[in-house]
């Protein structure tokens, strides 16, 4: 029992440091952050001017303005925005349905060939994306899908994650109860709907996220087959703020901010259920 206050008084300056190294860590990850938040309210003369040389007044405007939002909202930037968060909700939304389908029979419809299905999905999201994103969009091309918000959507809403971080949670949910629901004339789908979907809410947010992510912050699949401007994504009107003229950047800071604000919300809101999505994806198989 003697050892027991000096094994609590070690402990105790150890949480410290740790706590001192990871505000230190924070904020230096803050800093660029804040420095294209304090960007995105500058003139075009103060833009750079606490720079060279470097002082803290780099994350103080010198002269505060709007005129970099309003003249961003005003102009084509404003529709990409709108055409962001439209396709991906659209993509979220139906891509969960169809991911939390294929991970449910994956993991409670016994079936033959279902460990080989499972293995082609894991597989699916090891291979990266851009790898096939130019033939793809070939083949979009040929059947008349450039330019068009279901070219965009559809290589967005089958995601080997999702169905992988899904199919974990099914697993961990007590088979009894698919029995018992069975034995009581409830159909797989009612079993689905009624029962495994409404407990997988920590599941569905983690495979969302993915959803989100994967569609939102996209560039090369955009930039091939969404390039006309009313169907043109957040990042590609971004990129094309800077031309070989001239370079706005107050517009490209404020447009930052803006596709920024978005996942930054979404996670300060689900972050608790996001951690525990991430926890319930085990090795159970």
């Amino acid at each position: 029992m003697a050892a027991l206050p000096n094994r609590i008084g070690t402990t105790r300056p150890r949480r410290i440091i740790v706590a001192i190294v990871a505000w230190f860590v924070g904020i230096l990850f803050a800093l660029p952050l804040l420095w294209m938040l304090s960007g995105s309210f500058r003139t075009a003369g103060d833009m750079f001017a606490s720079v060279y040389p470097l002082s803290p007044a780099i994350l103080v405007p010198q002269t505060f303005t709007l005129d970099n939002y309003t003249t961003l909202l005003a102009g084509p930037f404003g529709l990409s925005v709108f055409n962001s968060v439209f396709v991906t909700a659209v993509t979220v939304v139906v891509g969960l349905l169809l991911s939390a389908m294929a991970a449910f029979a994956l993991a409670q419809m016994k079936f033959r060939g279902a460990n080989v299905v499972f293995a082609v999905i894991v597989l699916s999201f090891l291979v990266p994306f851009d790898a096939i994103a130019v033939p793809l969009a070939n083949v979009f091309r040929d059947w008349g899908l450039s330019n068009t918000y279901v070219g965009l959507i559809l290589p967005g809403i089958a995601n080997g994650f999702a169905i992988f971080v899904l199919r974990q949670f099914f697993l961990g949910v007590p088979g009894e109860l698919a029995e018992a629901a069975r034995m009581d004339g409830l159909s797989w789908w009612g079993i689905f709907w009624k029962i495994y979907l409404p407990l997988s809410r920590p599941a569905l947010i983690g495979a969302g996220f993915t959803l989100f992510l994967f569609q939102w912050g996209a560039y090369l699949w955009p930039l091939l087959v969404g390039t006309s401007p009313s169907v043109m994504l957040g990042p590609i009107a971004l990129a094309n703020l800077a031309t070989s003229q001239q370079v706005d950047f107050g517009a490209i800071f404020a447009g930052a901010v803006l596709l920024t604000i978005v996942p930054l919300v979404l996670l300060l809101v689900f972050q608790r259920q996001f951690t525990a999505s991430l926890a319930s994806t085990g090795s159970k198989g």
